[in-house]
């Protein structure tokens, strides 16, 4: 079956909404998780319907909130009850920011954010802009898909690996989903930024699934090595023949429609993986990295596909 690859283009209104709406689910998050390196704890996770903060804690509270596409609304579970509040092409995210903030501290949880969006070029506050934001469900969904595609695809290659890693997420304020692989040494980050001190403090290598914007309308799988390598790293072992890196940025890129033009859009994906690991793990001096590789001694299950 083809691929439904949805295009920036297609739907730019509706993602900058949903890519609003998780900063306000992601900066709670930051606010009451316990943090963990490279901002591990502040993603969000990608479930069947959308995106959710997991369970989260505030002085003797449990709640939880979650983005839930598929139904237009978002939840909030506190108390043992469900609020839900109903996405809408006539809400400004002021209002979607008064609705979460005023669910939660009826309940007695007076968690506060820092109103300002992180890592987008848009810098109005969360809870100031009453402009109407756009929301087309059925394109919504479309990438959705996308982001369980990617995310499973990343969850193939990451889950059996024999070393220290962190999971698929949704990481909110580039709204990717990525995974990590880290190699247990300290490499602290050459610059005064808040973000990137606790992002890249230890060598690692990203693997990241994008949506696109302005400039690259075309969704694209990513990999980013820390330290950051400025030199040609392009050459005949990196697989698919489309890939190819960027010096200019030190990543490696795939675009989703180039690799479902190739044999089996999976396929592609795993080849892209595997191959750029190998170059990049040498190219960052990672010793003993087949050890990462040796099967696990279980029974492969059905999911595995």
């Amino acid at each position: 079956m083809k691929m439904d690859v949805i295009r920036h283009s297609e739907w730019a209104e509706t993602k900058f909404t949903l890519h609003l709406i998780s900063q306000i689910l992601g900066k709670i998050k930051l606010e009451t998780a316990q943090q963990e390196p490279q901002w591990a704890h502040v993603a969000l996770a990608v479930t069947p319907d959308g995106f959710s903060t997991g369970l989260l804690f505030w002085k003797g509270n449990v709640f939880q909130l979650d983005l839930d596409i598929r139904n237009s609304r978002i939840l909030v579970h506190a108390d043992g009850e469900v609020e839900a509040f109903q996405l809408a092409a006539s809400k400004s995210i002021k209002d979607y920011y008064d609705e979460v903030f005023g669910s939660l501290t009826s309940r007695g949880i007076g968690v506060a954010i820092n109103p300002k969006p992180q890592e987008m070029a848009y810098q109005k506050g969360l809870d100031e802009d009453h402009t109407p934001l756009a929301f087309d469900q059925p394109a919504a969904m479309r990438g959705l898909r996308l982001f369980h595609f990617a995310l499973q695809e990343q969850q193939k290659f990451l889950a059996p690996l024999r070393c220290r890693k962190m999971l698929p997420a949704l990481f909110w304020g580039t709204f990717d989903v990525s995974m990590l692989l880290i190699k247990s040494r300290m490499e602290p980050f050459p610059e005064d930024k808040v973000i990137e001190k606790a992002a890249f403090d230890e060598p690692m290598i990203e693997y990241g699934f994008w949506l696109g914007d302005g400039n690259v309308d075309v969704p694209s799988f990513f990999v980013l090595p820390y330290p950051f390598i400025y030199k040609d790293l392009n050459g005949p072992s990196v697989k698919p023949a489309q890939a190819y890196y960027d010096q200019s940025l030190s990543e490696y890129f795939l675009d989703l429609e180039s690799a479902a033009a190739s044999n089996g859009t999976g396929k592609a994906v795993q080849e892209f993986f595997r191959s750029t690991f190998a170059v990049l793990a040498q190219e960052l001096q990672w010793e003993n990295t087949s050890h990462f590789f040796i099967p696990l001694k279980m029974k492969k299950t059905e999911g595995q596909g």
